[in-house]
C-alpha cells in the first residue's frame, strides 16, 4: 500500500514548477548560450523511495551562470533511479554528438534525449540513452571551490548521437529501423540508474548497493555540429 501511495501522490507538476536553472547549452558566434531549467523526476513516480536534490552553484560561464548540481539518496528498495530534465528549443540538424563538461564520484551516469513527452513504464514514447562514466576527482567535491578556468578539475565526454541507444519506458530496443532525429529532441536529461543505457546491470562499483548517495556536477552542455568536407 505504501508503494501505490507513493505512485499516486508523486507531485509531477510541482517538481516542474520548482525547477532550477542550472548550467548552460554553450553558444557560439551567433547564438548566445541557453541556461537549462532542470526539474527532477525519479523512482518515486513508480512509488520508490530515492529522493532527487538538484541544485545550482558556483560559475559556469562567463557570465556567471550557475553549474547543475545533481544530486541526492538512490534507495534500490521497491526502485533505484534518479533523474534531472530539462526541456530545450532545438537541437540544430547538423549535430552529431553531445559534448558534456562535468565532474562526478566514479558512478556511471546516463544521457538523455526525447521529444519530451510521457515515457512511463508501459510508455511507446522513444527515449535515447548514453552513458556517462565518471572518475572520482582528487582535490576537490565538485561544490564550486575550483575556479571556472581551471580545467584541469573537469571531465569531458564527446557523445555521438549515433551511440544513443533506444528505450521505450526503460526497456532498451536496439532496432536498426529507429534512428535518433536531432530537430526531433525537445528535452534533455541526466539519469543514474541500476540499469546501463545498453539495459545490462550497472555494476556496483559504478552505482551503489542498497542506500547511497550520490553527485555529479555539469558545467555545461555542447551540440557538436558535424564538419564539413574539405573542398
Amino acid at each position: 500500500m505504501g508503494q501505490a501511495m507513493r505512485m499516486m501522490k508523486y507531485p509531477h507538476a510541482e517538481n516542474e514548477i520548482n525547477a532550477i536553472t542550472g548550467a548552460i547549452i554553450t553558444g557560439d558566434s551567433i547564438h548566445p548560450p541557453i541556461p537549462l531549467r532542470w526539474h527532477r523526476l525519479d523512482d518515486g513516480v513508480m512509488g520508490g523511495k530515492s529522493i532527487t536534490t538538484h541544485s545550482a552553484g558556483g560559475k559556469g560561464g562567463d557570465k556567471g551562470e550557475e553549474w547543475l548540481h545533481f544530486s541526492g539518496t538512490i534507495n534500490t528498495d521497491g526502485g533505484g533511479f534518479t533523474s534531472v530534465r530539462a526541456p530545450i528549443s532545438l537541437i540544430p540538424e547538423d549535430t552529431e554528438a553531445i559534448a558534456v563538461r562535468y565532474r562526478g564520484d566514479g558512478k556511471t551516469y546516463k544521457v538523455l534525449l526525447s521529444n519530451g513527452k510521457p515515457a512511463g513504464p508501459f510508455s511507446n514514447n522513444v527515449s535515447w540513452q548514453a552513458d556517462l562514466p565518471t572518475c572520482i576527482r582528487e582535490g576537490g567535491d565538485g561544490d564550486g571551490a575550483d575556479n571556472e578556468k581551471s580545467y584541469s578539475s573537469w571531465e569531458e565526454a564527446t557523445l555521438p548521437l549515433s551511440s544513443f541507444i533506444p528505450s521505450f519506458g526503460g526497456r532498451v530496443n536496439k532496432k536498426e529501423s529507429l534512428v535518433l532525429v536531432p530537430t526531433e529532441q525537445r528535452q534533455i536529461g541526466l539519469m543514474l540508474s541500476l540499469y546501463r543505457s545498453d539495459g545490462s546491470a550497472n555494476p556496483e562499483e559504478t552505482f551503489g548497493k542498497g542506500e547511497f548517495d550520490f553527485k555529479l556536477t555539469v558545467h555545461s552542455i555542447a551540440f557538436v555540429k558535424k564538419r564539413s568536407a574539405d573542398k
